[in-house]
């Protein structure tokens, strides 16, 4: 569906489809134990760890993950090749080394910068997460490691319930608006690009700090959704700093609406990369 809305748009920049290979077991292995990957991939997760991941296990869950995993790996790799690059899904913060949680199977987020690292294309990774949730997983898995900053600005009565510690965080209150919200966001960000001047930016787009989102507790419009997305974009463009975006989380029984939203972060990258590139 979110493609289909952004095909019935008008951008600024057209946009390239790509499709991505599911991610190697070797690169879910970087960030993931060998004992939780076996239990996923073949199937044999217990009833407890699967109310926790909220799904009920199936193969074409499994082929879905990797795939969207893949897409990830794959936006971090056209990011560093062209400067701009955005995952039509990912943003799965919560997954930990060892469990799912919270919608979230595997860490894509971390997978993807673990991976680069692993490789050499980066030795700095900045990871915004804007989501309405804490990234705890993102933020358990790169304690202590020097290559990878964890930025997360969110709820703070919102899940989970006992957060991690990320290099940065910023705790919201409940019922945040755009003006509030964007001034907390400029407040925090051209800094830590310039203090800490990653090689690349992981971008989670979380449209679940939108008012009408199920399991948001900010209450930020679509406008402010678009004005969020291009200022972080924007930040990171000027400053020479390739980012690769993803989704993120959203909630909504409206399936068209909820596209709409997600189309904020294509229409804010079409419109950047139309002004700087």
């Amino acid at each position: 569906m979110l493609r289909q809305r952004l095909g019935e748009q008008s951008l600024a920049t057209p946009i390239e489809w790509l499709t991505p290979n599911p991610a190697s077991i070797d690169a879910l292995a970087r960030v993931h134990t060998r004992t939780y990957l076996d239990a996923f991939l073949h199937g044999t997760l217990n009833r407890v760890a699967q109310r926790r991941s909220g799904f009920v296990w199936s193969q074409a869950l499994v082929e879905r993950v990797r795939l969207e995993t893949g897409g990830t790996l794959m936006t971090l790799e056209v990011a560093l090749a062209s400067g701009l690059a955005c995952n039509s899904a990912g943003g799965t913060h919560h997954a930990h080394a060892d469990a799912a949680s919270g919608y979230c199977l595997i860490n894509d987020l971390a997978v993807a910068a673990a991976h680069a690292l692993a490789l050499g294309w980066v030795e700095r990774v900045l990871i915004v997460d804007c989501d309405v949730h804490q990234g705890d997983g993102t933020a358990r898995l790169f304690e202590g490691v020097s290559g990878v900053f964890t930025f997360s600005m969110h709820a703070g009565g919102n899940f989970p319930a006992h957060k991690a510690k990320s290099d940065l965080d910023v705790a919201l209150p409940n019922g945040m608006e755009d003006e509030a919200y964007l001034a907390v966001l400029a407040s925090r960000l051209p800094g830590l690009l310039a203090a800490y001047q990653p090689d690349v930016v992981l971008y989670d787009a979380g449209v679940d700090v939108h008012r009408d989102d199920r399991l948001g507790y900010l209450a930020l419009s679509s406008q402010g959704l678009y004005a969020r997305d291009a200022y972080v974009l924007t930040c990171c463009r000027e400053a020479g700093i390739p980012v690769a975006a993803v989704i993120g989380g959203g909630y909504d029984r409206d399936i068209v609406v909820l596209a709409d939203r997600h189309a904020q972060l294509h229409r804010a990258a079409a419109d950047v990369l139309e002004r700087i590139g």
